[in-house]
């Protein structure tokens, strides 16, 4: 994925020689400082800065709790304790922050999380530039049936022909439109008279770009802490959530396992690979252990609690991938 010029020589200037500094630091993530990891077909997220480290979060703890952390002898366990009993502030003691180019609509759904400090490229003040997303075809899926929100089965090849044309088509269409509403390809200042013929008259930036669809990029700076950023990743990693915006968060969480990696094994073994029951199903589990079938129905469990009851313990067939 080529960067502007502007930028690439900004990265190349921050990873140069060193600063010496008495913080702490994570070396496996100050080798990928300031390098963007690319995302989709032109966006990237790039670590910025951080604060802390896993052993932060000990120390924060250990103030926090006083005596009773000499039952804890190691700072994994420590860590685990933390993340397994859903204690929040000792993770809060760390913050990263990311550089992130990505799609409007990835952008909208992103800014929900409303416990970062974002700071996002205007286009009141600047021309955005013609950078948009396609997908990719095999991406191209029906709406799905069971979810109001999310695609379900992939669509035909000539159906996906058809949509990759259109939205090119349209992309393309309104950048052009931009432009024109700019008053000129190059920008939107006042051009000189021409043969005595004032030139067109471009409208201000905020408002141009409005007729921009939401599969141009944007760009930010996003600030936020760990324990808050766990709960991001928590959300967006989920199979459920968007794949655009999941890719993202992959690349994020590539770069905490590199900045925290007790944390994130902590994370990984109690939120990610964990599965939480409700009353019902605490009482369902026991029924079965105890070598019973429960009632499902009687439990007070609906059809769908009872369809995701199934699919959390059910055991994968033989072959099965």
């Amino acid at each position: 994925m080529p960067l502007p010029d502007d930028l690439q020589r900004e990265i190349d200037s921050l990873r140069g020689p060193g600063v010496p500094t008495r913080r702490a630091t994570v070396p496996a993530l100050e080798e990928v400082l300031y390098a963007p990891v690319p995302v989709l077909d032109h966006g990237f997220v790039r670590p910025i800065d951080y604060m802390g480290d896993d052993a932060a979060i000990v120390q924060a703890a250990r103030v926090s709790y006083g005596k009773g952390t000499k039952k804890v002898r190691e700072d994994r366990g420590l860590i685990r304790y933390l993340m397994r009993h859903r204690h929040t502030t000792p993770f809060e003691m760390c913050e990263l922050k990311l550089h992130c180019k990505l799609p409007l609509f990835v952008a909208r759904q992103w800014i929900r999380h409303r416990t970062a400090s974002v700071n996002e490229y205007s286009g009141r003040y600047s021309v955005l530039d013609k950078e948009f997303y396609i997908p990719a075809a095999e991406d191209l899926g029906l709406q799905s049936a069971s979810n109001r929100q999310g695609r379900g089965a992939a669509v035909s090849a000539k159906r996906a022909a058809e949509v990759l044309r259109l939205l090119r088509e349209d992309a393309e269409r309104s950048y052009a439109h931009y432009l024109s509403l700019l008053g000129a390809p190059e920008d939107a200042g006042p051009k000189p008279l021409k043969d005595g013929v004032p030139p067109v008259e471009g409208i201000a930036r905020e408002l141009a770009r409005m007729n921009l669809n939401l599969s141009y990029y944007t760009q930010w700076y996003w600030k936020i802490d760990l324990h808050n950023l766990l709960h991001f990743l928590s959300l967006r990693l989920d199979a459920h959530a968007q794949k655009e915006i999941r890719l993202y968060a992959e690349a994020i969480a590539g770069l905490v396992k590199r900045w925290v990696p007790l944390t994130w094994e902590a994370f990984e073994d109690y939120r990610l690979g964990a599965v939480t029951l409700s009353r019902q199903e605490l009482a369902a589990v026991r029924e079965m252990l105890a070598g019973g079938t429960p009632d499902l129905d009687a439990l007070g469990l609906g059809k769908r609690e009872q369809e995701e009851f199934r699919a959390r313990f059910e055991r994968k067939r033989e072959g099965a991938s």
